[in-house]
């Protein structure tokens, strides 16, 4: 299994894998400084979207993998998120991903974010999974934190294997197929 570079990840973006796709490293915004996103050397730098769900506790719900609560979150859509001390809040990429059936791709936090206390969590997207990836932050300070929409919040790093795996996540029909914008668990 091998780590893929900037070259491939450019010829497969050409190839429908990410959609919207920024060929290099984008960095300043003309008005001022942002939070890289793009193709780096060996990954892609994705953008968080605009819409977020914050987690919140006013409905006093229980957190229920199997029976999810969507009162558990408040709906925003704005440039910037505040995410509360010691809570999260989830979002999705700006970008669309294709993923192919001999590829496993793994995704990490910017170190801007972390060296803040903010983690950014995505399970890994397996082969032949295709749609919007669904961001989890966690604010792990006892302050406020921000998350800005449209700037760089994770890396994505390609795997592509050696042999063509047997059954794809597209062939188990996985339940997170096609997501589009933030989608909250599904049991």
């Amino acid at each position: 299994m091998a780590i893929k570079s900037d070259r491939w990840i450019r010829q497969m973006a050409a190839e429908g894998m990410i959609e919207p796709y920024e060929p290099g490293q984008v960095r300043d915004a003309g008005s001022g400084r942002m939070i890289s996103y793009g193709t780096s050397s060996y990954g892609y730098d994705v953008r968080c979207a605009d819409h977020f769900k914050i987690f919140t506790n006013i409905n006093s719900a229980v957190v229920d993998p199997k029976n999810f609560d969507e009162s558990s979150f408040v709906d925003v859509r704005a440039d910037v998120c505040i995410i509360p001390p010691n809570s999260f809040a989830l979002a999705s990429t700006v970008e669309y991903f294709r993923i192919p059936r001999n590829v496993l791709t793994i995704c990490l936090g910017k170190s801007t974010y972390a060296r803040c206390g903010i983690i950014v969590n995505v399970t890994p997207l397996e082969p032949e999974w295709e749609g919007h990836v669904t961001l989890e932050f966690s604010n792990t300070t006892t302050l406020p934190a921000k998350i800005y929409a449209n700037e760089g919040v994770a890396q994505m790093l390609f795997l592509e294997s050696d042999e063509v795996c047997e059954q794809s996540y597209k062939d188990r029909s996985g339940k997170y197929m096609g997501q589009r914008g933030v989608t909250l668990p599904r049991p």
